[in-house]
């Protein structure tokens, strides 16, 4: 009986060590964006958002895209992918009221470095942001739009960068 008993607390403290790496027993908030192709598109991926005390971790890929091309990814106000073009997301997610620009500069809290496609189509990502979060309040990411444009941002036009039809779309969902 003490084997047994034995066995089952080395199995319990062995499933609890392999769930302390699990998001669930993480201590900083994460969120989740499943990106969609929107209609006559296929661009789609998975991009996940994780806080990191002023800032936010922003990683994942994307596939579907125009080969050796830059593309637009920008947050956007409204967490709503139904119209099938991604127009339901609305403008770029600004709190703050800037202008659209380049991380270095003055921009909207959703504007994000361009996506560079390798030659079969897929950009893989990392990068951080400043001036948002991941918990509620007025800059949180969470439940907003995201969305891969068509073509490059050009950081300059104001206030979507000119970067073309929106090609994939997602909700940004805490885990």
């Amino acid at each position: 009986m003490s084997l047994v008993r034995s066995a089952g607390l080395t199995a319990t403290a062995a499933l609890l060590a392999a769930l302390t790496g699990c998001a669930a027993f993480n201590s900083d908030p994460t969120a989740v964006a499943l990106l969609q192709p929107t209609k006559g598109n296929s661009a789609s991926g998975q991009v996940v958002f994780t806080q990191h005390g002023a800032h936010v971790m922003v990683s994942g890929s994307v596939t579907g895209l125009k080969p050796g091309q830059q593309h637009g990814f920008h947050v956007h106000e409204v967490g709503d992918c139904s119209s099938g073009d991604g127009m339901s997301t609305k403008g770029h997610f600004n709190p703050d009221g800037k202008p659209h620009g380049p991380q270095h500069a003055a921009h909207h809290a959703g504007d994000m470095p361009a996506l560079q496609a390798d030659a079969n189509g897929k950009a893989t990502f990392s990068f951080h942001l400043d001036g948002v979060t991941l918990t509620p309040g007025p800059t949180s990411l969470v439940g907003r739009g995201l969305i891969v444009h068509a073509g490059p941002d050009d950081y300059t036009t104001q206030p979507t960068g000119n970067a073309g039809a929106r090609i994939a779309c997602a909700v940004i969902k805490a885990e």
